[in-house]
């Protein structure tokens, strides 16, 4: 037979072999650390984009505490006379149970029910009534919401309203979440100078941090812990 007429030998196939499925193994690695890459990174985006819903809720309902209308004297009409007691201390963080309280004016329309509403002429009166109120003719009502944030079975729940409201789940897959208070040294400062997780006095408060740890259920990113910090517009005096 002519040398140059034939064809490959079993050497020749088994090294083509060899080096058609280094080449695949390749591109399957590839094509695996691809898309382990998209799914650690998409993992991440759904918990930066849980937390950043979470604290910026709360941030802005925190900004808003301590904010009772137009006047500080507000007569407490309310039917169980718990209206006072929350404007006394309208945030709390029980660190025994996980729960953030707190006891803001209503942000725009959609806030449901108040728990309180206080109605008052800015000039003379103000008055706290229980739920919702229509004001009379000259009045201005403004409507206060009791907002209860717990961490319990890795889940922060919300609920609003007096009492023991209803929760609900706001957010899952949380590992951990931690509040402390900015607190001042005295009444006439502006700033605060230490941070309590539990102050005496709530006068003295002057911002929140927050501290929200997330995890993912299928461990495809490590734990990702967010931090913010909250002022409050309205000194707590």
């Amino acid at each position: 037979m002519n040398r140059r007429s034939r064809g490959f030998g079993l050497i020749e196939l088994m090294i083509a072999l060899v080096i058609s499925l280094v080449v695949v193994l390749g591109v399957v690695q590839i094509f695996i650390s691809a898309k382990n890459t998209y799914v650690s990174q998409n993992a991440a985006a759904v918990m930066q984009e849980d937390a950043r819903f979470a604290l910026s809720k709360m941030v802005q309902e925190i900004r808003m505490v301590g904010m009772f209308g137009c006047l500080a004297s507000i007569t407490d009409a309310s039917s169980n006379n718990d209206f006072a007691a929350s404007q006394i201390t309208p945030i709390r963080w029980d660190n025994a149970n996980r729960r953030l309280t707190l006891v803001t004016a209503d942000i725009g329309n959609s806030g449901g029910t108040p728990a309180w509403t206080i109605i008052s002429d800015c000039r003379n009166t103000a008055t706290a009534y229980t739920d919702a109120r229509i004001p009379a003719s000259g009045q201005l009502a403004f409507p206060i919401r009791r907002l209860v944030y717990g961490f319990t079975n890795n889940q922060l729940l919300l609920g609003s309203g007096r009492g023991n409201p209803t929760m609900a789940v706001l957010v899952d897959n949380v590992r951990a979440f931690d509040v402390m208070f900015g607190v001042a040294g005295s009444a006439t400062d502006i700033a605060a100078s230490s941070y309590s997780a539990n102050p005496t006095d709530p006068a003295l408060i002057r911002s929140v941090r927050l501290t929200l740890t997330l995890f993912d259920p299928k461990n495809s990113v490590r734990d990702q812990t967010f931090n913010v910090v909250a002022a409050l517009r309205n000194r707590l005096l």
